[in-house]
């Protein structure tokens, strides 16, 4: 983990430290896991089953933060801090941070512009935070 990074924004007021709470990072952590298992269900909705992959992608990226003793009200900068941590390769990030895109849009516009691949590549993406994740 590239803690100095994540200093430097909280200097920059985009992250704020605070000390981490095991309880909340489990709380998180589950939270992420359930989501993750509905998702993958072939009966919902591809919306339905985006919805909940971005969801779970979301709370294991901010349990993740939430671990190394940070914390964000940006959704964008939640997905942008795996990079540093959980060293999150930026073509994986770039995929969360592009669904987080898609998902602004269908919120604030009503338009869901995602198809079958996408959803594949969220579901990878998210599957590796998780297993991340249980590994610490």
């Amino acid at each position: 983990m590239t803690y100095q990074n994540l200093l430097n924004l909280v200097k920059t007021g985009n992250l704020k430290a605070e000390p981490p709470d095991r309880k909340e990072f489990e709380g998180l952590l589950r939270s992420g896991l359930i989501r993750l298992i509905d998702a993958q269900h072939p009966a919902l909705s591809l919306e339905s089953r985006f919805d909940l992959a971005y969801n779970a992608s979301h709370a294991l990226a901010l349990a993740a933060l939430r671990l190394s003793g940070f914390r964000s009200e940006n959704r964008y900068l939640v997905f942008q801090s795996l990079a540093h941590t959980l060293e999150l390769p930026a073509a994986e990030w770039r995929v969360l941070a592009l669904c987080h895109d898609r998902r602004n849009l269908a919120e604030y516009e009503g338009e869901l512009e995602i198809d079958e691949q996408l959803l594949v590549d969220l579901l990878q993406v998210t599957k590796g935070l998780a297993d991340r994740l249980q590994a610490m």
